[in-house]
């Protein structure tokens, strides 16, 4: 990952760069790392995720056929 750094402009960089590490994901991973989670308890978080995602998908669908 790379972000450049514009008329020394250190602080919007760094804004920059946690936006992207942000939308990555790598905080979320870096907080689920700190401590152990037995696989049963992943697999269970997984599938809530991936049922939340599968929602929002839907809904948002939903909304833009609704509006057209």
């Amino acid at each position: 990952m790379q972000v450049s750094v514009r008329d020394n402009n250190v602080d919007q960089a760094l804004r920059a760069l946690k936006k992207k590490l942000q939308r990555e994901g790598v905080f979320r991973e870096m907080k689920l790392k700190q401590h152990f989670e037995k696989p049963s308890v992943k697999k269970a978080r997984e599938k809530a995720e991936a049922v939340r995602r599968a929602r929002k998908l839907a809904r948002k669908k939903a909304q833009r056929e609704g509006l057209v």
